[in-house]
């Protein structure tokens, strides 16, 4: 393997929270770092100091409906002109995470109606709130002695869970099929 440099770090996370009210909070956090100092047009960011440090929080109800969605950006590269943005996202709100959200989203917020790295944040918030509900708003395996009368909801969703493949056949033998 070649000799390598560390130049750029990108890191997104995404806390999902249960609420009192039932709804539920994604806040999904993208930062950008370098590993030396970086000249901006607005002036210098010192090694490891964020050029993005921003987050992006939408609610969200147990069918997945976007509630509410608000943009914290505590660190961009054009401050002043980045955040004015922020109240467009609210855009969000009435979409479904599983009903084309990422398309709805990139057409709403998308190039210049939006800002690049929160439209991005968007893109991961479907997969993260499946992961979220998984074994908190509904089961994420039958349980021995009990099937399933609804189809389990990542099932048919990616290669290894096809209703038609050995993972269901093995885990999911109720939905499986030839």
């Amino acid at each position: 393997m070649p000799n390598r440099r560390h130049v750029h770090t990108r890191s997104i996370k995404v806390d999902a929270y249960a609420r009192d009210d039932g709804l539920w909070d994604l806040q999904a956090v993208l930062v950008d770092t370098k590993a030396r100092d970086f000249v901006l047009a607005t002036g210098l960011r010192s090694v490891g100091e964020p050029i993005h440090d921003m987050s992006l929080t939408v609610t969200i109800d147990t069918q997945f409906n976007v509630m509410a969605a608000e943009v914290d950006s505590r660190s961009v590269p054009y401050p002043g002109h980045c955040g004015a943005i922020a109240p467009d996202y609210a855009k969000l709100v009435g979409l479904n995470l599983l009903q084309n959200f990422r398309k709805l989203a990139l057409e709403r917020l998308g190039g210049i109606r939006g800002c690049t790295h929160l439209t991005e944040l968007a893109a991961v918030l479907p997969t993260a709130a499946v992961q979220a509900f998984a074994g908190e708003v509904f089961k994420s395996h039958e349980t021995p002695g009990h099937v399933d009368q609804v189809k389990p909801a990542q099932l048919d969703r990616c290669h290894a869970l096809r209703t038609d493949g050995p993972a269901v056949a093995e885990f999911y033998p109720r939905w499986y099929r030839q």
